[in-house]
Parts: structure tokens; sequence; C-alpha cells
């Protein structure tokens, strides 16, 4: 059997079959599982965007 894998380990297969190399974004609530994928997963690199309030 399988192991099972989570939503986030799943957008990051997703992300690296496509030949995706950056992720852009801000981490905070609700992607915070796929900002932990992003940390193990070296097939991506992020770019960390600013707010628009600074």
């Amino acid at each position: 059997m399988a192991a099972q894998r989570n939503g986030a380990q799943i957008v990051m297969d997703c992300l690296a079959a496509q030949e995706v190399e950056f992720v852009f974004g801000y981490p905070g609530g609700a992607v915070l599982p796929i900002y932990d994928e992003l940390f193990t997963d070296n097939r991506l690199r992020h770019i960390l965007v600013r707010h628009e309030a600074g």
C-alpha cells in the first residue's frame, strides 16, 4: 500500500511535473502546509513577494 500524500505534497508534485522552477508568494494562514513542503522540497525555488502596504 502506498503512503498517503497530503494536498501540499500533491501540489509540489504537479508543479514539478510541469517543470515549474519558481513559486512566488507570501506565506500565511491557509497556505502554510504548502510552505512546509517548499522548505523540504528542493525541486522548486520560492520568491518572497512584498505586500502593497510595505
